[in-house]
């Protein structure tokens, strides 16, 4: 083991306002500080009386109330998982059939999770659960707070907290590793909502706000108190920001026990230190405090009280943290002198599979270290039972848990936070109110001034039926996606008990009364009644209005139930269509009411008030007196439509009781069916290649062509436009930097949350996208070996590793995720075998062996884990061996071990020549000395160093910031630059430093030379000595090496013979560097790849040969492992088949059969709205993950949309086919071939049209819920002009008419399904003549204008169904490529 020093006692540079201080050691006084890390470990170092609660004022600034102290006991706790096949589980289908074919189950296969655990956790206590990753810190963590739910887990043993069991028994929070923040709201008001929803009913207005602000200050939350959380379409908070808002969310619950789950990933090496010791001071307040953590400081480990340090499920070491050294040296396993203790534990408890004889070694260190502690901890353990025993029988009463916030004041808070939300939302809310006008708008124009006459009573049913059906489900559509995004919110509040169902349920509809609730349904009725021209009353008017809002209620009511049935957007969608198609079919316009035994309301109410009492132009004279004139009374209307006398009261009140109803069934959804998280199983695999024996190649350096990475005066800027267009004013991210990153060594790009290192990295990587309203604006250069490169080149040669995994499928395994990308990213002159090899050999390098056929997983999903999943995405990009890999926090989310694997992995990729640069956070002590260059940001990108990593030290020296021999460096450094917010005399005082040091390194990119003017030297130096060739002292690039490590600047140069001996010293440091090995360009100028040379590593896209068929295995493997997909793909068409069929089915040839018919035809463009559904459901995610490789240009836009057409189709045509079954023979169609096929064709045409309709508004929008909502629109317009509702339609939607495929659907099926019907009729509806109305199929026809050629109108279904696609793969095309230029230019007059 070769660990750096490191310092378990903080320090402080000896300095004070910027002098030098020789005098004072480096040893800080606890009161008296400078910088973050200087702020006193030691809190209290007299351990408190356990047994009661204690508060120290010293400890921390936080004034939350003491609370009840819980002792937490853990003895022999061990979680399995039942991993073998289900019925239950469709994604194991496959295994569970291959298990029958082989006769027997063979017994259950279960996975051991954790083995064995106990622990005791005195309360006033902060405990740590260590372990690499995969090692159950999370599982253990998850156990002890009760959040593991599945009924496939057995769970052994007992945690108890004061003695009885069930953490629910004690007041607790639960900080999850997922930020689960709503993104409009700013850090201020997320942590105000927070506090009156969590801290106790007799906490007053004031003391909330007040403590709000403590933990503000506390988590160092200051400068972007006011800035919004923010997400990936809009940027906002930095990910460290949002961590600590998090952490903060749940401190304002003021909890006995709180659980934390890494809760330092994410955070620079400062901001952990100082959350780990507010956390401290929570704990010496009387709470017991129990946290994951993956790399902690040196400074870190005093702070703990407990550790747990777990290997494979395993404990290795469970008590206090003072006896935990001496226990493994006990064992042989010394602590080297000044090495950090918890890398030096994490390494020895963590099993090293890069190579066999390292595995077999680690192994068995492991299995040593398993078996002395299972050992020691039952002589241990059973001793401290025995005796507790008696005192824990005493404590026999629940406690009472107290109730976060009352009911009334949760509905008020939520309230206004959703109220907040939605006006920050304009695109939502501009997109609903949109909707309701251009709707009533578009259908009022179809259905404009309606005459009184036959055709216009008709049409007025259609206009009405499009009121209540049409508008409805719109709104419904819209906010089941808006409660899908919305539900994760409330999931994890309810969870913690501050929310429950009722308030969030109200506070919804109260917060949008007066913003969509009622507008919506007003604006569409005041538009929509006097364009048609309906009676005039206003009493009618009202009562119109009055059921368009209980329909609107109707419709949210449902997606609330629909929502707390299914969370995800595919099973919610399904059951809402289903439920809303079925009250459609009943309403009594497509079937007659008294047909069918119940029916829907909203359409009958609406009718009874336009019709009854009405009587319209009758063409003979006598007017209503007439018995001739029967036809035109309103009593004749609504008989003939089958609804009874008086029917607009009753019906009224019964939507009010579907409303309440609907109303009560989500309370009850929401409040008794939890989320369950589910444990994925591991995945056969194909047989491993590589055996664990591979070793990566590593290529000659003289095949390198390296490149050297050049900024120059680089900064970064963003414009912003209001929504109104009013631009605003201009955001500087990043200051002008001018630094070079050497090939062949690691660069790293260090700063606090908010430096601008993430987006300078996507700046670099060419991802940073702009949108109307918003445009980034770098400036200066970025060269490749001097020279700029194209974005192709860039592209070609840089490859980028993003700080999340969003880009990983959930439903692949590690190998399967790697394999894919090797076939993908490789290039083509590599055979299957040679690529799979390679995927082999990065999976055992990256140390993913053990987690090889594990699922990838998600929220929902629970696979590998957060480290595990960093790796992968590594892995991904390492494949191709770049010539220039970013990576943005590479080690964020791992254990120390890990870390440090993955850092020698990078090393020794730079080692072959490649240009590494890299975001880091916390940095181990003993790999800071691998790293080249870095460049250090402060807050606001402001650079504060930019030069070699063995010149950071002694430049800080020179300015009289002294690091302490045993202290971390990158620790010392990010201290340096971090501006403490947590006290008001230590911000001035740290502000003022990070000030002086930002000007300091000013003065030194401006100095002429472009180095110090201690070191004159540099310009002196002549291009024979290739100094231009040597990045490091390149005069463009300013990045100092200061030549006399001792000295000062300007001091040094006073004194002319001192300036002579500088110059003479820094000649001699330059060709000792020169002379040295690394780095080799300076020697080998061959070895710098020229411009041209760079035009000609233009990464070639995989071609549509290659990468269709891999795309397509892919997906179907994705698709299949994920039921709600399947569900979604599936379930759609044939649930809308069988509420068609059981409404419409038996058709007979009655009068009244002839609308039933009729409406039949109408409701197959229902199909429409399934087809976008179906797209809703899967597109966004998977146009995600296409924009990411797209980035790294793996693939063609054509390879994607082929893919993702041939996957949809098979369902489409299997469903289609199930449709065409039911349709033909359930319902009564003329059971023939081309009836039976055209009914086929028809659905899958309007499926197919509204798939590719999805594609377009959702390539063209990221915000889904606008497209839906635009979509709808669309959708909804066509249907009513397909031919049924509207008869006679204005010139201009007659020409849309022929690019929709509803039409033509509807004039293909029309005549196959009418022609040669006839039609009887009883003496009631029998003419003067004594003839039927209607008694030939061909009169209904003629009557709709549907007697044409259907052969004509199937190939132009065709055509359009072609046409459809090939506008939704421009779109795309254009978006990826050639629109950014138009774009770029367009808004380039911000």
């Amino acid at each position: 083991m070769t660990m750096a020093p490191s310092n378990p006692e903080p320090t402080t540079p000896a300095t004070t306002n910027g002098k030098r201080n020789g005098d004072k050691p480096a040893v800080i006084d606890t009161d008296n500080n400078e910088h973050a890390s200087s702020i006193s470990t030691a809190i209290d170092r007299a351990r408190p009386d356990l047994g009661r609660r204690v508060s120290l004022s010293a400890a921390g600034h936080l004034s939350l109330d003491d609370v009840e102290t819980v002792d937490v006991q853990i003895r022999d706790l061990s979680v399995t998982v039942d991993t073998s096949p289900s019925i239950w589980d469709p994604a194991t289908y496959p295994d569970l059939f291959r298990q029958t074919l082989r006769g027997g189950h063979g017994g259950p296969t279960t996975k051991t999770l954790l083995h064995s655990v106990n622990a005791s956790l005195k309360p006033g206590t902060l405990t740590a659960i260590l372990g690499g990753s995969g090692s159950g810190k999370t599982t253990l963590l998850n156990t002890i707070a009760e959040r593991m739910f599945s009924s496939r887990l057995s769970q052994t043993g007992t945690t108890t907290f004061n003695g009885l069991e069930g953490v629910r028994s004690a007041r607790h929070a639960y900080v999850m590793q997922q930020d689960i923040l709503l993104p409009t709201l700013t850090v201020r008001e997320t942590l105000r909502y927070s506090a009156n929803l969590r801290l106790p009913p007799p906490t007053t207005e004031e003391e909330r706000m007040r403590i709000v602000e403590e933990v503000i200050l506390e988590l160092g939350l200051k400068d972007c108190a006011n800035t919004r959380i923010g997400n990936s379409q809009h940027r906002g908070c930095s990910g460290g920001e949002k961590r600590r808002t998090s952490i903060g969310v749940q401190l304002l619950a003021n909890p006995s026990i709180l659980f934390l789950d890494e809760p330092t990933t994410g955070l620079d090496a400062t901001s952990a230190f100082q959350l780990v010791r507010t956390l401290k001071a929570l704990a010496n307040k009387g709470r017991t405090i129990i946290t994951t953590i993956h790399q902690p400081r040196s400074e870190i480990w005093d702070l703990f009280d407990n550790l747990v340090i777990l290997s494979k499920g395993s404990p290795v070491y469970s008590g206090s943290m003072k006896e935990c050294i001496p226990w493994f040296s006990q064992l042989g396993f010394e602590l080297p002198p000044f090495v950090n203790p918890a890398e030096f534990l994490i390494d020895h408890a963590a099993i090293d599979n890069r190579s066999p004889e390292l595995e077999k070694e680690s192994t068995s260190r492991v299995e040593r270290l398993k078996a002395a502690w299972n050992d020691e901890s039952q002589k241990l353990f059973r001793a401290l039972s025995s005796e507790k025993a008696l005192e824990m029988g005493k404590k026999r009463k629940q406690p009472k848990t107290e109730q976060h916030a009352t009911f009334f004041r949760q509905l008020r808070v939520l309230t206004d936070r959703t109220l907040k939300v939605t006006y920050r939302d304009p695109m939502g809310m501009a997109g609903s109110i949109m909707e309701a006008i251009l709707m009533a708008i578009i259908t009022g124009y179809i259905f404009y001034n309606l005459s009184r006459d036959q055709p216009g009573i008709r049409s007025r049913q259609g206009a009405l039926y499009i009121s209540v059906g049409l508008q409805g489900y719109l709104f419904l559509t819209f906010e089941i996606y808006r409660l899908t995004m919305d539900i994760p919110t409330f999931d994890r509040e309810s969870s913690e008990g501050c929310v429950t169902a009722l308030p969030f349920i109200l506070s919804r509809r109260i917060a949008r009364l007066f913003t969509e609730d009622v507008p919506v349904p007003f604006l569409y009725s005041v538009i929509f009644y006097f364009m048609v021209g309906f009676d005039s009353s206003v009493s009618k008017f009202f009562t119109f209005f009055s059921i368009l809002l209980l329909n609107h209620y109707i419709a949210i009511t449902l997606a609330m139930t629909s929502v707390a049935a299914v969370r995800h957007f595919p099973g919610a969608s399904l059951i809402a269509n289903l439920v809303y198609t079925l009250q459609s079919m009943a309403c009594g316009y497509f079937i007659q009411s008294n047909t069918i035994p119940i029916y829907y309301y909203a359409f009958g109410a609406l009718c009874g008030n336009e019709f009854e009492d009405s009587f319209y132009d009758c063409p003979l004279p006598g007017s209503e007196s007439n018995p001739a004139c029967k036809t035109f009374t309103g009593r004749y209307i609504m008989d003939n439509l089958g609804f009874p006398r008086n029917w607009v009261a009753r019906p009224i009140i019964a939507m009010l009781g579907f409303a309440i109803l609907f109303l009560i069934t989500s309370w009850v959804g929401l409040a008794f069916l939890k989320v369950e998280m589910t444990i994925a199983r591991a995945r056969a695999s194909d047989t491993d290649l590589s055996a664990g024996k591979e070793k990566m190649a590593v290529r000659p350096i003289h095949e390198v062509r390296a490149i050297d990475v050049g900024l120059d005066d680089f900064s970064l800027a963003l414009d912003k436009m209001s929504p109104v267009g009013k631009k605003l004013p201009t955001k500087a991210i990043l200051d002008p930097v001018t630094t070079t990153f050497q090939a062949g060594k690691l660069n790293v790009i260090m700063g606090p949350s908010g430096s601008g290192k993430t987006s300078l990295l996507n700046a670099m990587a060419l991802r940073l996208h702009s949108t109307i309203g918003t445009r980034y604006n770098p400036s200066g250069k970025l060269t490749f070996n001097g020279a700029i490169p194209s974005d192709s080149v860039i592209r070609s040669v840089v490859s980028y590793v993003c700080q999340d995994d969003d880009a990983l499928l959930p439903s692949l395994t590690v190998r399967e995720t790697l394999r894919f990308a090797a076939g993908l990213r490789l290039p083509k002159w590599m055979n299957k075998l040679e690529k799979y090899q390679r995927a082999e050999e990065v999976l055992i390098k990256m140390g993913l062996k053990d987690c090889a056929d594990n699922l990838v997983g998600n929220d929902l999903v629970k696979g590998i884990s957060g480290g595990e999943k960093r790796r992968v995405s590594i892995a991904v990009q390492i494949l191709t061996d770049p010539r220039v890999l970013l990576l943005d926090e590479p080690t964020s989310g791992l254990d120390a071990f890990t870390a440090n694997s993955i850092l020698e992995v990078l090393q020794g990729l730079a080692k072959e020549g490649r240009t590494l640069i890299l975001t880091i956070h916390q940095a181990r002590s003993d790999i800071f000395k691998h790293f080249g260059n870095v460049l250090l940001l402060a807050r606001g990108g402001s650079p504060a160093y930019a030069g070699s990593a063995k010149g950071m030290l002694p430049y800080f020296n020179s300015l009289g910031y002294q690091c302490p021999q045993h202290t971390n460096p990158a620790d010392y450094a990010l201290d340096l630059i971090t501006i403490d917010l947590q006290e008001a005399h230590r911000e001035a005082e740290s502000r003022e430093k990070v000030h002086r040091l930002i000007e300091s390194w000013a003065k030194v990119t401006m100095s002429p030379s472009g180095a110090p003017q201690a070191a004159p030297r540099l310009s002196n130096i002549n291009e024979a000595e290739e100094l231009s060739a040597e990045s490091i002292t390149d005069t463009k690039s300013n990045t100092y090496q200061p030549a006399n490590f001792g000295k000062g600047t300007a001091e040094s140069t006073a004194d002319s013979g001192e300036g002579s001996e500088a110059s003479q010293e820094g000649t001699a440091e330059l060709e000792r560097r020169l002379s040295n090995t690394l780095p080799r360009r300076s020697v080998n100028k061959a070895a710098l790849a020229t411009p041209a040379e760079l035009g000609a590593l233009v990464h070639r896209r995989a071609s549509f040969i290659t990468a269709f068929p891999l795309l397509l295995h892919r997906a179907t493997i994705n698709l299949r492992r994920q039921p709600p997909l399947l569900l979604a793909r599936t379930m759609q068409v044939v649930g809308l088949a069988i509420v068609l069929t059981l409404f419409f089915a038996p058709l007979h040839h009655d009068y009244y059969s002839v609308q039933n018919r009729v409406g039949f035809v109408q409701e197959v463009g229902a199909f429409y709205f399934v087809g976008m559904l179906q797209n809703v459901a899967v597109y966004p995610a998977e146009r995600e993950v296409f924009y990411r490789e797209d980035d790294d240009a793996v693939y063609s836009v054509e390879a994607f949309l082929a893919t993702y057409t041939l996957l949809e189709v098979p369902f489409e045509i299997v469903t289609c086919l199930v449709f065409g079954v039911m349709a033909d023979f359930a319902v009564g169609f003329p059971r023939t071939a081309p009836m039976y096929f055209v009914n086929v064709f028809c659905c899958f045409g309007i499926v197919s049209c509204g798939e590719s309709l999805g594609i377009m508004f959702n390539t063209l929008f990221n915000h889904t819920g606008f497209a839906v909502n635009l979509i709808s629109i669309l959708l909804s317009v066509a249907q009513i002009m397909a031919g049924i509702m509207s008869i006679n339609m204005p010139t201009l939607f007659k020409a849309f008419n022929y690019i929709s495929p509803l039409k033509y659907a509807t004039a293909a099926l029309a005549p196959f399904s009418l022609r040669d019907v006839e039609f009887t009729c009883d003496d009631a509806q029998r003419l003067p003549d004594g003839r039927c109305a209607i008694e030939t199929g061909e009169q209904v026809l003629d009557l709709y204008k549907l007697n044409v050629d259907p052969v004509v109108n199937v190939a132009a279904l065709a055509g359009t169904i072609v046409a459809y696609r090939l506008v939704a793969w421009l779109l795309l095309r254009l978006t990826r490529t050639r629109w950014k230029s138009v774009f770029e230019k367009t808004t380039g007059k911000l």
